[in-house]
């Protein structure tokens, strides 16, 4: 049963130095569609209740983290699939490996330097 908690989304936010190489990474590369567009501000759809957003950090008051620290995980049904498909495009993914826990795990990283971790159950 899914749980039901007072919050409708949730929205990860990453502060960007390189904005628009950022924005296309994730709206060209990845393919995440845009749910919101300004000329600094960039929201992007995971699912029905996830949200991804870029934010130039020469317009914002909070600045980049430079990739440091942060993960973005995206749970998938096929990794085999998006694993070609990211290799196809040049992302260079790492090879997919199982974790003690027994999913299965490959990493991208986003131009500013986030760690993209895709897995599967």
């Amino acid at each position: 049963m899914p749980m039901k908690g007072p919050f409708l989304t949730a929205n990860t936010i990453l502060y960007c130095r390189d904005w628009s190489r950022t924005v296309q990474f994730y709206r060209d590369q990845l393919g995440l569609p845009v749910l919101f567009s300004s000329q600094w501000f960039i929201e992007f759809a995971i699912n029905d209740t996830a949200r991804l957003s870029v934010a130039d950090e020469k317009r914002s008051s909070i600045k980049s983290c430079g990739g440091q620290g942060i993960t973005v995980t995206l749970e998938v049904r096929d990794i085999r699939s998006i694993w070609e498909k990211f290799d196809k495009a040049g992302l260079t993914p790492t090879p997919i490996k199982t974790h003690p826990w027994g999913a299965l795990v490959f990493y991208i990283f986003d131009p500013e330097g986030h760690r993209i971790e895709v897995w599967q159950i």
